[in-house]
């Protein structure tokens, strides 16, 4: 495992829609292994690929219930709303009040190419879909209700990613 870089707001990566992972082999677990430690260091609730400069649909996140990893993720449905604060770790030292569904149930595949469905609620549904913009390069700065604010969240949460 290693530690991989963080391509932070200005980088143009950060901006362009993934591609599906076709291959569901070493080269991809060693990019899910460095994903979970290189968000783990950072402090984040999750990653994707494209924040580490790949251009995979590939995310993860960890909300407290330990690590789930998302390939070629797909939102299924999304219900209700909320609105909270957010920040990311490809935009550093800021943070916003964005809003998102407050329900989301999504399908993806394991490391293994295995399929999966998933239902998430507040901040699990903020996590999925805050990561799954990333995979359409989307930033959450783009969504923001009022201001970017700078500063570390005045939530008691860690940053979405």
């Amino acid at each position: 495992m290693a530690l991989r870089t963080i391509r932070i707001d200005d980088d143009p990566i950060l901006r362009k829609v993934s591609k599906p992972v076709k291959n569901f082999d070493k080269s991809l677990e060693d990019i899910l292994n460095d994903m979970i430690e290189t968000m783990n260091h950072a402090e984040g609730v999750g990653l994707a690929a494209p924040q580490i400069g790949i251009l995979k649909r590939i995310f993860i996140i960890d909300v407290g219930e330990g690590v789930i990893e998302f390939i070629n993720p797909e939102i299924l449905e999304v219900n209700e709303e909320q609105i909270g604060e957010e920040g990311c770790l490809s935009v550093p030292g800021r943070y916003a009040i964005v809003k998102r569904p407050l329900k989301v149930k999504a399908r993806a595949q394991n490391r293994m190419g295995e399929d999966f469905e998933i239902e998430a609620i507040e901040l699990q549904a903020r996590a999925i879909l805050h990561e799954y913009d990333h995979l359409e390069g989307i930033l959450y700065i783009d969504n923001i209700e009022g201001e970017l604010k700078y500063g570390a969240t005045r939530c008691d949460m860690k940053s979405i990613d």
